[in-house]
């Protein structure tokens, strides 16, 4: 199975779970709890496309918003 077969066949629900909207929603809880910085980087991996952590990026890992 390819990458774009993985993320073609996720189910609804892992579709909104890997979504930028929900990892936007976590980056702000967690800043909000934590008061620390959240990057929310884009993967290489198709089910996981989205990622949110307070360290910076590894390889294949770009930033696409920083919630402060």
């Amino acid at each position: 199975m390819s990458n774009t077969d993985a993320a073609a066949s996720l189910s609804p629900r892992r579709q909104r779970l890997s979504s930028f909207e929900n990892s936007y929603a976590v980056a702000l809880q967690r800043q909000r709890q934590t008061g620390v910085s959240q990057f929310i980087l884009r993967t290489a991996n198709p089910l996981q496309p989205f990622r949110t952590t307070s360290r910076a990026p590894r390889f294949q890992e770009y930033i696409v918003a920083l919630v402060a």
